[in-house]
């Protein structure tokens, strides 16, 4: 991930894409797949809902373990 640069603000929508987009690189896929029916509890409606519609294997993965 490039270093931000803090004297050129960009809007918050672009801060979260960005982010959004190096979310892959910075997690264990196979971990999180296995741990999401339990972490998917831990968090709130909206967040649950975000992360399986940006990342449908975890709405998969749910599925199955229910």
């Amino acid at each position: 991930m490039a270093p931000a640069d803090i004297a050129r603000p960009k809007p918050a929508g672009s801060v979260h894409e960005g982010l959004r987009d190096d979310l892959p690189g910075f997690l264990n896929r196979d971990l999180l797949l296995q741990m999401w029916p339990v972490l998917r509890t831990l968090v709130g409606r909206t967040v649950r809902s975000v992360w399986e519609e940006a990342f449908p294997q975890l709405a998969a993965r749910a599925r199955a373990a229910a």
